[in-house]
């Protein structure tokens, strides 16, 4: 049988290691083109420009 905990850990102990656990909100910026928010480094999934030029056309 595998080693078994002496004690029970306090709630302390254990919120301590779960602090990185929550989910981390995404950072939006707006586009240059359209003005929709969307990822940073991402082609813009409302009008497909990205830096500045078109990457791909958008159907409608």
């Amino acid at each position: 049988m595998p080693p078994l905990p002496k004690q029970k850990q306090s709630r302390t102990r254990r919120d301590k290691r779960r602090t990185h656990d929550s989910l981390k909100t995404s950072n939006l910026v707006q586009c240059s083109n359209c003005g929709e928010m969307r990822l940073p480094h991402r082609v813009c999934p409302e009008c497909g420009h990205y830096k500045g030029r078109e990457v791909f056309e958008v159907e409608e």
